[in-house]
């Protein structure tokens, strides 16, 4: 890994560059059992870059009425760039604040050390992704102190009244990366920029749905392309947080793309 960063610090960083696989072969080992508890068992598909040094963890949840196996490609693609992927099945009609304090406490054992998942994995590094009200369950456990680095949303959707004061509770950097909005409008999407107080990026990529920010989408309307774009920003935004704590060098990647339009309204505070 070590290689790597040296290799990409060299930049300037594109992220034409990581819509293509990475440079290390994936492991992946399906409906590995995730047990918080005698009564509290779930599924998990876990995809382990072939180095042999501790890399960071990106525990991927899905959306509503979705699994985990609509982000199998998004996952592969992240560890193919030395980033392990753990991509999560919660219950998929919610309700996602009882998912949020599931993934907090996922990632509370996994940093404790009580769920060894593979000693490969650097425990101290973890990253929350997901998508639609994942990306909401996301939030709303980094807001209630979930041990992560920061989060990653993709296209992020939520409902509820408490939504914004939990947001302003964030401390960790957050990246949003979001579809077209002149295409696909989310439920109080707008929130999440809005009321998170500072460390938060968001762009949005040109005339994505929502379902493009799966991999495989398994939607007729979705591009592949696109799905491309939003799992090479999620592989850019794990390498980014390992080499420096932060999004910088992944929101460096997206100027060029800013510049030809593929990508769209950035902002950042």
């Amino acid at each position: 890994m070590g290689e790597l960063h040296a290799q990409l610090a060299k930049g300037p960083p594109n992220l034409d560059t990581f819509r293509l696989l990475g440079p290390f072969e994936v492991q992946a080992r399906n409906n590995v059992e995730i047990r918080l508890s005698s009564a509290e068992r779930f599924s998990a598909d876990l995809y382990l870059a072939s180095h042999a040094s501790p890399a960071p963890l990106v525990i991927l949840l899905h959306g509503l009425d979705a699994t985990k196996e609509q982000h199998a490609n998004q996952a592969e693609h992240i560890a193919s760039w030395g980033v392990h992927t753990l991509a999560l099945q919660l219950p998929n009609g919610g309700p996602w604040d009882a998912n949020a304090r599931i993934l907090a406490r996922i990632a509370q054992a996994i940093q404790r050390g009580d769920l060894s998942i593979d000693t490969r994995i650097d425990t101290r590094a973890l990253i929350l992704a997901g998508h639609s009200y994942g990306a909401a369950a996301v939030s709303m456990a980094l807001a209630e102190g979930a041990p992560a680095a920061g989060g990653v949303l993709l296209d992020p959707a939520a409902i509820g009244r408490d939504l914004p004061q939990l947001l302003r509770k964030i401390r960790t950097p957050v990246l949003i990366v979001g579809a077209d909005e002149q295409v696909t409008r989310t439920n109080n999407r707008e929130y999440f920029f809005r009321f998170t107080p500072g460390g938060v990026a968001e762009v949005s990529v040109k005339d994505a749905t929502h379902e493009d920010a799966q991999f495989p989408s398994g939607v007729s309307t979705t591009t592949e392309a696109l799905q491309i774009t939003f799992a090479g920003a999620l592989a850019v935004a794990a390498l980014s947080m390992h080499m420096s704590g932060g999004f910088e060098f992944a929101w460096a990647s997206f100027e060029p793309d800013v510049r030809s339009g593929r990508l769209l309204n950035p902002r950042k505070k």
